[in-house]
């Protein structure tokens, strides 16, 4: 399965990148029986963040999916550090909480996260499908405007 991932992968044109160190008292992810839970990802792209602000004031929906995609590419790449590079360990990705920083207007939470799930589950295929949560936040870290984190059942 892990030939079928990069495969996709390759396919959507996205080559993942290096697993980020944390900013924090924090490690990246745990492993713990079959459960690898990675910590909060944010948009990352060539060392930094890419889309900052709040959504529905400085981002418009199109930029924040693009933001929750660019944090699910980050989530794949902390599993492949994970697994010693092996994203066919993965047996499902169980769920994801997705946190957008939003002004109060703003109620399309779902929508914008849905641009990781949509990645994820064209990724992983069956496997990708999982449960989440959207929720809107005054901020987040580093003004990022989305933050993922993510629970996946491995082999």
């Amino acid at each position: 399965m892990s030939a079928e991932i990069e495969t996709r992968l390759a396919d959507l044109g996205i080559t993942l990148p290096q697993a980020a160190a944390p900013a924090a008292n924090y490690v990246p992810y745990v492993i713990s029986g079959s459960m690898l839970y990675i910590s909060g990802q944010l948009p990352m792209e060539a060392g930094k963040v890419a889309v900052t602000g709040h959504v529905g004031k400085d981002v418009d929906v199109a930029t924040a999916q693009r933001a929750a995609e660019l944090c699910a590419i980050n989530i794949l790449a902390q599993a492949k550090a994970a697994l010693s590079g092996d994203l066919g360990r993965i047996r499902r990705l169980v769920k994801i909480n997705g946190f957008v920083a939003s002004v109060p207007e703003f109620v399309e939470q779902h929508l914008v996260i849905n641009g990781a799930s949509n990645l994820l589950a064209n990724v992983l295929g069956e496997a990708g499908k999982h449960a989440r949560a959207a929720v809107g936040m005054a901020a987040l870290p580093f003004n990022a405007a989305v933050e993922i984190d993510a629970v996946i059942e491995i082999a």
